[in-house]
């Protein structure tokens, strides 16, 4: 939902009678000083009480009769024929939630331009001035009903509360498909995610049912993230409404990366931009080579029970292999770890004979094990292997250009992009 605090007359070039007013006041003071007592917070319309413009402009219907309005039609206000205007138009619910709307250039209409919530209290606040240019105001409460028929979107954010790695999205998965454009705009506009320190971030649509959030770079080193949304009650399709959606707070850990050349067969581990460590490690061998690019660790096991079988090499071939893991840190869902590969001992540092995996010593795999978390960045260089996919296989989100990953969003793939959260101090003009 659009959070248009107010709604205003953009003829701005337009003169009324408050312009008229305060300008008469002017040259009275100009001509006899005296005048300051006639201009004075007695006299000036502005610094007067709002009067009670109830009986200058009128409501939709639902809102001036009492009854619960449609939460699928606009709200309305319009000034009466009695030479007043419309000069400003709030209206919030009471989670705080403001409606977007539009003011006619002669203040004469005020419309919503945003649905409102099933369900909710809202509260309107009316600003008029009548033809001497006295400020007026009303204001009034009204209730939105609840569709009779109608299907809830109830939204689930990923992964789980915790600390994770700098390359960890966040994720949201909806309980209904919405495929629509407009519809996932809808939804969209109420998926927030704020961190501190702040970073340019965007949703990017994966499927009907599941969205990804990633920041152009990396988060923070030890960043608080907050995923919420203000979806509950708000009309996404036709019989189809936001349910509740559970905040998530996560933090980030140490900026801890894994770089893996093939070429080379080295792992070189990074802690928040310094080398903490240099691995001999063997990958892929050919017909099984890594897979290039960023993946994401998606969790630890220590033991695992290997067999060439699952990855669809048939039993009692030449690559056939069951093979008791220890210290294997996930990086894919279809079966790629790092892990500890002692049978490859005389490979490691030499050359790629795995089957996909990347293999170390067994004190080298602990290390490893002990020393990365879940949303920790381990990237491939130098493999013959394809590029990891941005996702169904893990985390490859990172691999998509941050101009592709904006293409994904149902609100910011064709906008233009503005300056980051960071440097918007140093856009803004510097004190006189």
């Amino acid at each position: 939902m659009s959070h248009s605090v107010s709604s205003r007359s953009a003829d701005a070039g337009t003169p009324h009678p408050r312009h008229r007013t305060a300008a008469g006041c002017t040259a009275l003071m100009v001509a006899i000083g005296a005048g300051v007592t006639a201009c004075g917070s007695d006299g000036h319309p502005l610094s007067a009480k709002p009067y009670d413009a109830a009986q200058d402009i009128a409501f939709s219907a639902a809102v001036s009769d009492g009854k619960k309005a449609d939460p699928d039609k606009p709200l309305e206000v319009t000034a009466k024929d009695s030479g007043g205007r419309i000069t400003d138009v709030t209206a919030t619910d009471a989670a705080g939630r403001y409606v977007a709307g539009e003011l006619s250039a002669d203040g004469g209409r005020w419309h919503s331009t945003s649905p409102l919530a099933a369900g909710a209290h809202y509260t309107m606040r009316v600003s008029t001035e009548n033809e001497d240019g006295a400020p007026g105001r009303e204001v009034v409460g009204f209730e939105t009903s609840v569709p009779r028929t109608k299907k809830r979107l109830d939204v689930t954010f990923g992964p789980d509360k915790g600390t994770y790695g700098v390359g960890q999205p966040v994720t949201a998965e909806l309980s209904v498909p919405v495929k629509d454009k407009a519809a996932r705009a809808v939804v969209e506009r109420t998926l927030k995610v704020e961190s501190r320190p702040a970073v340019k971030g965007a949703w990017h649509w994966v499927d009907d049912k599941n969205l990804h959030y990633r920041p152009k770079k990396y988060w923070p080193a030890h960043a608080t993230v907050r995923a919420y949304s203000n979806l509950a009650g708000i009309k996404v399709a036709e019989r189809l409404w936001g349910g509740r959606v559970k905040p998530l707070t996560l933090t980030t850990g140490d900026r801890l990366e894994a770089v893996t050349d093939a070429a080379s067969h080295s792992m070189t581990v990074y802690r928040n931009g310094d080398v903490i460590n240099t691995i001999p490690v063997t990958t892929g061998k050919p017909g099984f080579d890594t897979r290039n690019g960023v993946k994401v660790v998606l969790g630890k096991e220590y033991f695992v029970r290997m067999r060439g079988t699952t990855v669809g090499i048939a039993e009692g071939s030449s690559d056939s292999y069951d093979l008791p893991v220890y210290y294997a840190t996930r990086v894919t869902w279809s079966g790629e770890y790092v892990h500890a590969a002692p049978w490859s001992a005389g490979s490691q540092g030499a050359a790629n004979v795995s089957h996909g995996c990347t293999g170390m010593s067994t004190a080298n795999a602990e290390w490893f094990f002990d020393t990365v978390r879940a949303g920790d960045i381990v990237k491939v260089v130098n493999s013959y292997g394809d590029m990891m996919d941005p996702f169904g296989n893990g985390f490859g989100d990172w691999n998509l250009s941050w101009k592709n990953w904006r293409k994904g969003s149902a609100l910011v793939a064709d906008a233009p992009e503005g300056p980051p959260p960071e440097d918007r101090l140093r856009l803004s003009p510097e004190p006189a």
